[in-house]
């Protein structure tokens, strides 16, 4: 049970982090001038960077722990 806890939560932790890097991306394209579908597109591409960093990350330390 404790398991599956952890799990959920590093989940939940990591989609919140994404969120945060996207919204600041966002944010910042639109201070330099970017059109709101620009900085959109921005926000997209910086949060599926950080969820595919995470999957990298997890899947290289993932053969460390059995």
């Amino acid at each position: 049970m404790h398991r599956i806890a952890v799990v959920l939560l590093t989940t939940g932790l990591v989609v919140v982090f994404a969120l945060l890097v996207a919204a600041t991306a966002g944010v910042l394209a639109r201070l330099d001038g970017a059109t709101y579908p620009r900085a959109l597109m921005r926000a997209a591409t910086a949060f599926a960077a950080v969820l595919t960093l995470i999957a990298a990350i997890t899947g290289a330390l993932a053969q460390y722990f059995p």
